[in-house]
């Protein structure tokens, strides 16, 4: 069993943008988006994964992860399951520190929303943050990606 351990911000300006190294495209829904468990289904670039995440602690930085690399093609026919709606976003890898930073800029229905993750070794491990982030948003479940394919951004607004 893993447990994944990570604080999530909003990002105030695109600086991320210059400071990353890799940018790639996401594709993602959900089999499941029931706040105690998901089933996410993931095509990234080249490779795809199915993952299965838990429900989060009471801070909202930690809970079990599992995820299994699959083939591409079975991934999209289970997109084809998947509950409305699909996520697309690119992802920038910025690192900051000894820490690389997921920053996630949506687009379609949740244009506009850009999300940076940091994963952790410990739930009060320190790490450097970039300038370019604002509010923490760690545990806030309106910003959970299968909160966000049940009610997009542009909704929000």
């Amino acid at each position: 069993m893993s447990i994944e351990i990570e604080r999530k911000f909003l990002v105030k300006n695109l600086n991320f943008k210059t400071e990353s190294f890799k940018k790639n495209y996401i594709k993602q829904g959900y089999l499941n988006a029931d706040k105690n468990r998901t089933v996410r289904v993931r095509i990234s670039d080249d490779n795809a994964f199915i993952t299965v995440k838990g429900k989060s602690n009471a801070e909202g930085t930690s809970r079990f992860e599992w995820e299994k690399e699959i083939p591409v093609s079975e991934a999209k026919e289970l997109m084809l399951l998947c509950e409305p709606s699909l996520i697309e976003k690119h992802r920038y890898l910025v690192i900051k520190g000894k820490h690389t930073f997921e920053v996630d800029e949506f687009l379609g229905d949740n244009r506009g929303l850009i999300v940076a993750e940091v994963e952790l070794n410990s739930e009060n491990e320190n790490f450097e943050k970039p300038n370019w982030l604002a509010k923490e948003v760690t545990g806030e479940l309106k910003y959970y990606n299968s909160s966000i394919s049940k009610n997009p951004f542009k909704n929000w607004i």
